[in-house]
């Protein structure tokens, strides 16, 4: 019988240095993905082209009248920006009232868009306010965005090339006055955003990012519309794959945005965290399996608790990861949060594990107060 344990402890603590090794591979190329990444500017603005820019709203979050003000306070010719609510009482008509009377000169409107037919609110949102933009180029961005004067003009650059049909911006994410939203903050600047790169180098970009998404209006039409994604939890990757799917280039724009995630409690987060992991779980299947790549410093710590004998591992794990993590929160997003915080990549690796780990079991999850059952192929519906 101990002979069968040992024999047991030996073979897991083999295949813990096999997928360390590889976590380590990872790493070295994240830091290459990032140092591509960089190497890459959009060519300089030769005609502005018109920009419509659609904003979903729902109720006010931390900081929403400056994250929309930034949007108002663009460096660019001509834009309009439209912005729709579901109801005529949500709270966020009058932080879009005040701005719309502080600039009178930049074209606003308001939609009212009643409840959506469709599981997917945000979707609806987006689709009412495509059939009210004048302009073909489009910016799609969730009100917890806020970003410099130069983003219009960044993106509008990288729309010269009449190929590109989609554009999805990076972000450095903010958090609020909330250890838990700190720690997921740490995370999306070290860790996500690095499987982004890396996926972008691999495989080129057939995925969009839900934050900020640009498209050309014929690329929207050509993938269906917004009745392609409007069953999909995740409709931003799967908008960034049809649009590949369909030829059209799709790219990782040089543009970081500012991600103001909000100060979440614990129950909050754990929520929040456990929806997005069920909901890439669902969406891409082997790509979840995948992420147990991205974090080797949790794979080193059970390493050495199998096998103390191996516990050098968890420095060289240490190494790597903080090699990974400057290159994408330093190198690429120049991001000042983990710079000074960088002591907590520890704990946020773990705790990202255990999450990644939980998001293997249950496909339901909760959003804005309702309760969602997500089908086998990324698809959504509501628990009645």
């Amino acid at each position: 019988m101990l002979a069968l344990l040992l024999l047991a402890l030996l073979l897991l603590a083999l295949l813990l240095l096999t997928v360390l090794a590889g976590s380590l591979v990872y790493c070295v190329l994240t830091i290459i993905a990032s140092v591509r990444y960089r190497a890459v500017e959009p060519p300089p603005l030769r005609a502005p082209p018109p920009i419509s820019i659609l904003k979903p709203l729902a109720g006010v979050d931390d900081g929403l009248e400056e994250n929309l003000r930034s949007f108002f306070e663009q460096q660019y010719g001509c834009f309009e920006i439209l912005f729709a609510v579901r109801s005529p009482e949500d709270p966020a008509i009058a932080v879009t009232e005040r701005l719309r009377a502080a600039h009178p000169n930049i074209p606003s409107r308001l939609i009212v868009t009643g409840e959506p037919p469709y599981p997917n609110a945000k979707v609806f949102s987006l689709d009412r306010m495509l059939a009210a933009a004048r302009h073909d180029l489009l910016v799609m961005s969730d009100s917890d965005i806020r970003v410099t004067p130069a983003m219009l003009a960044t993106i509008a650059a990288e729309f010269q090339d009449p190929h590109l049909g989609l554009a999805t911006c990076p972000y450095r994410a903010q958090p609020g006055r909330s250890f838990w939203s700190t720690l997921e903050a740490v995370g999306l600047n070290t860790e996500f955003i690095g499987g982004v790169l890396v996926a972008r180098m691999l495989d080129g970009m057939k995925f969009a990012l839900g934050p900020t998404i640009a498209a050309r209006r014929e690329t929207l039409e050509r993938i269906g519309g917004f009745d392609a994604v409007k069953d999909y939890l995740a409709e931003d990757f799967v908008m960034g794959k049809l649009a590949a799917e369909r030829g059209y280039g799709v790219i990782l724009s040089s543009y970081a945005i500012e991600h103001r995630i909000g100060g979440q409690s614990f129950a909050a987060n754990l929520r929040h965290r456990l929806r997005w992991n069920r909901g890439t779980r669902r969406s891409r299947p082997w790509g979840y399996v995948g992420q147990v790549f991205t974090n080797p410093l949790p794979l080193a710590l059970l390493l050495w608790a199998v096998s103390p004998a191996w516990w050098p591992l968890v420095a060289v794990a240490a190494i790597f990861r903080a090699a990974a993590g400057w290159a994408t929160a330093a190198h690429v997003l120049r991001d000042p949060l983990v710079r000074r915080l960088w002591w907590l990549v520890p704990v946020q690796d773990v705790v990202s594990f255990l999450v990644w780990i939980a998001g293997f079991f249950g496909n339901t999850i909760l959003w804005r107060g309702r309760k969602y059952y997500l089908l086998r192929d990324g698809r959504f519906e509501l628990v009645r």
